[in-house]
């Protein structure tokens, strides 16, 4: 792990260097150019990081550069009492993942969760994407579920 690694809150001073990794993480997952999110849907994201919704964003960071985030929901289920916590989005920048900043984003979404009263936290990935599934299967159950969705117009 780094040494100068520390987690925090999104602040609003944030945006450009978190919009940076976000650009990333999403042309990770094929969205990038024509197939870009609109720039209403990043700023509508950011913002709502700051209404006091059920979204949060973490960022990790090495030497006051922003080098990974975690964005998280809070919702209410119906198998608990208590709300779960969903990790939409981990991303950590190229030249730094494999050196602990994923798990430390994710303990830290433990640890939020936790403090808030969530009863689990939990996420879905790409079968493909084994570097993250490894990390994964190192810090949660993998429960064998398929995501299905439907596009409403």
């Amino acid at each position: 792990m780094l040494n100068t690694l520390s987690i925090r809150s999104a602040r609003e001073t944030d945006y450009e260097q978190w919009l940076i990794l976000w650009s990333q993480y999403n042309e990770f997952y094929g969205r990038a150019k024509e197939t870009a999110l609109p720039v209403e849907v990043s700023n509508t994201t950011w913002s709502r990081f700051f209404e006091g919704s059920d979204l949060f964003c973490l960022i990790a960071e090495v030497d006051g550069q922003i080098c990974g985030i975690a964005h998280c929901i809070y919702h209410y289920s119906t198998t608990s009492i208590k709300k779960s916590c969903y990790l939409n989005d981990l991303f950590t920048i190229g030249n730094l993942r494999g050196q602990g900043i994923g798990k430390a984003l994710i303990a830290a979404v433990y640890a939020r969760a936790l403090k808030e009263g969530a009863a689990r936290v939990y996420w879905h990935t790409n079968h493909s994407n084994v570097n993250a599934r490894a990390l994964y299967d190192q810090v949660a159950d993998y429960e064998g579920f398929i995501v299905y969705k439907h596009i409403l117009p």
